[in-house]
Formats: C-alpha cells, structure tokens, sequence
C-alpha cells in the first residue's frame, strides 16, 4: 500500500510498488489526462510534477512517490500560474491533435515556476523533452511567454 498525494488528496494505492506512477493514475485513480507516449521517458506525455519538480510517470514506480505530492493536468489549473499556462494555450489555439499538451502544459508550468520570465533559449531547453508530433512549437513558445506576461502568474 502506497500513500501519496495526487491532486491535493490523500490516496492510498494498492499496486505493486514497482508500478509505474503512468498507470496508478490512470488506471487506478481514473484521472486519463497523463499520456502514455512512449513509455522510456523521451516524449514527455506523462509529465506530471511530483514536489513541484516535473517527472516523467512512465518510468517513475509507484515507491517512488510515497508520501510525495502529485499534481497532474487535471489540477494544474488550480495553481495561478497552471492557470495562466492553460489561459495562453487557449488564447493561442496551441493544440493540434492535442496528444502531448498535457505533458507540454505541465513542463511549461515547471518552467515558469521556476523562471517567471524565461528567454527563447530557457523554453527550449525547459522543453527540450517534450516532442509535439504536430510541430506546434512555436505556439507553445508563444503561449509560454503570453503565460509569462499574465498579471499573477509569476509564483
């Protein structure tokens, strides 16, 4: 039994602990907006912050997570500067297909809570592990700096 918070709630899990984190969220606590891409951590679909720091779920067990916090997109909005993050995607029109703009939206939050004011090259390297298959990289750019600019949303 795993206890850890996701979403500002307190769960107790009962996986394996070698469980990847992917998997107790969506199929054990239902919340599908974490993305299985790739499963190695080279896409960034899965991106979720644990301790507010971004993590890849698909390789990160279950143990690794206990009595750690979890957000996930489905969350994100409740923080200002998430808020401010998803407002710029919106605003830009940044989705595609939309398959990675979760895990894109939680690097992008990352980023700004730790740099409220990043230049080209701190986007870049900030999402640098996030591969969009629709190459809308430009507009997540965009939409990282309108996010940037937002009244509120530095941390």
């Amino acid at each position: 039994m795993t206890s850890v918070t996701v979403n500002g709630r307190p769960q107790k899990i009962d996986l394996p602990a070698d469980t990847p984190l992917l998997w107790a969220l969506r199929d054990h606590l239902g919340l599908t907006g974490t993305k299985f891409g790739c499963g190695a951590a080279l896409c960034g679909a899965c991106t979720v912050h644990v301790d507010g720091q971004p993590a890849r779920a698909c390789i990160t067990p279950l143990a690794a997570v206990a009595n750690r916090k979890v957000v996930t997109v489905e969350a994100i909005g409740a923080d200002r500067v998430g808020r401010a993050v998803q407002a710029a995607w919106v605003d830009l029109g940044v989705p595609q297909c939309g398959y990675c703009q979760a895990g894109q939206i939680m690097a992008a939050t990352a980023l700004l809570k730790q740099n409220p004011k990043p230049t080209d090259a701190d986007i870049d390297q900030a999402m640098s592990g996030n591969i969009c298959r629709c190459g809308t990289y430009t507009r997540i750019r965009a939409a990282i700096k309108q996010a940037s600019a937002r009244p509120g949303a530095a941390r």
